[in-house]
């Protein structure tokens, strides 16, 4: 049976971080994940964990100042205290909720001082913490500027860095927005995958929705041996409850 991960980003966010955790349980999910839990004491957050018996796969670090536009520190050159203030944070926060992956956010910056910050606080990130550090390529469409757009470009980083806690997250819906050929991609780099993501293609709602076949996807992630929970991070189009129809289908 495959599983899956409520991304409580955009799944139940107009809930308190702890209610959303139990609205997921409640909905069958096997684990949940969240994008920036900082504002929620973590205390809440453990115990709404243990109360449900579901692990929080991730969360992200900071973005910076949003209302500038910021996306993430980590490839920012003249940023590394405040990129490396956002891992700390990160990964107490992690440790405090026993959250399996830390997504370190690069933001908006491009050329090779870039890559040489990314890479230097990717380092000091995976030796702060033997969780799972991932990074994600965002496409050009949602995050124009972004400085990891492409799965070649995140695959060359990892390669680099040769580090065994930094895995690649593969986002379907990213992929099949900058790259297409989703599941050749997928199986391409299986090997450095951390976590897996799913929506549809192009407006980011359900996965019973959009081009991207997913029982194909399903059944391709099933083949290579994943049995880790996937990642719903979708935009419900209504309510989250409404929006569930294809978790128990696939579910089957």
């Amino acid at each position: 049976m495959t599983r899956f991960s409520a991304n409580l980003g955009f799944l139940w966010n107009d809930l308190p971080l702890p209610e959303a955790i139990r609205a997921a349980k409640a909905s069958g999910f096997h684990a949940v994940e969240c994008h920036w839990p900082y504002e929620t004491d973590a205390s809440e957050i453990k115990a709404a964990l243990e109360e449900t018996g579901l692990t929080m796969l991730g969360l992200n670090t900071l973005r910076g100042d949003v209302s500038a536009g910021e996306n993430g520190l980590s490839a920012l050159p003249g940023r590394q205290a405040e990129a490396r203030a956002a891992i700390d944070l990160a990964i107490e926060y992690a440790d405090a909720v026993d959250a399996a992956a830390i997504h370190v956010m690069a933001g908006k910056a491009t050329g090779p001082k870039a890559h040489t910050v990314f890479l230097e606080n990717l380092a000091y990130a995976a030796d702060r913490t033997r969780r799972t550090i991932l990074i994600e390529p965002l496409n050009r469409h949602d995050a124009p500027g972004y400085f990891l757009e492409t799965t070649t470009q995140a695959s060359g980083i990892i390669a680099e860095l040769a580090i065994s806690n930094l895995k690649l997250m593969f986002d379907c819906y990213h992929v099949g927005r900058s790259e297409g050929d989703v599941i050749t991609r997928l199986t391409d780099l299986f090997l450095i995958v951390g976590h897996i993501q799913i929506a549809s293609v192009p407006y980011r709602r359900q996965p019973d929705h959009g081009e991207l076949h997913y029982p194909s996807i399903f059944s391709a992630i099933s083949e290579l041996g994943w049995r880790r929970p996937i990642g719903a991070e979708y935009k419900p189009d209504g309510p989250t409850e409404g929006s569930l129809g294809w978790m128990h289908q696939y579910a089957r």
